[in-house]
């Protein structure tokens, strides 16, 4: 059943998972003549925490330099694969939560968000929360949880020694 979605939002973090929903995603804005947003969001709480609350301006441009090379290598390929142009790359800082969930489709008119189950650890989950749950109950348009990857063989997180 195909829907008409004209504006998709794909949040990736550099894990298989978001990628696969990506490719999914795509998938969806092609079959409906849909724009495509990429968005990958830099947590403030992350780099206050790993840099002591100083985080200076090589330190940003260079995470907002490394960030747009991964969201351009990711975009070519969706291109490539999806036979899909309107893409647009983003890059936000701020809480991937709030920013996924309410601020970037307030700002965009994102009327589908499509993201991967987990891009998280067991241990960052229990501490942070995951945010494709959070996302997922909280957002007011349509969510798309991908559970699968590219071959739709569901994922199974195994347990770290």
């Amino acid at each position: 059943m195909e829907s008409n979605y004209k504006s998709i939002l794909v949040p990736v973090d550099g894990s298989a998972q978001s990628e696969d929903a990506l490719a999914k995603g795509a998938l969806i804005a092609h079959n409906n003549g849909a724009h495509l947003d990429v968005l990958h969001v830099l947590s403030t709480q992350q780099y206050g925490y790993n840099y002591g609350g100083m985080v200076d301006g090589d330190v940003i441009n260079n995470l907002v330099e490394d960030t747009t090379d991964y969201l351009n290598k990711l975009v070519a390929k969706i291109k490539k694969e999806a036979e899909l142009d309107d893409i647009d790359i983003h890059i936000r800082f701020g809480n991937p939560k709030t920013v996924i969930a309410f601020e970037f489709p307030k700002d965009h008119g994102s009327d589908l968000i499509v993201m991967g189950a987990t891009g998280m650890s067991r241990l960052q989950r229990v501490l942070e929360g995951s945010v494709s749950s959070f996302v997922n109950r909280s957002a007011r348009c349509d969510v798309m949880v991908i559970r699968t990857n590219k071959e739709n063989k569901p994922y199974v997180e195994v347990p770290k020694d």
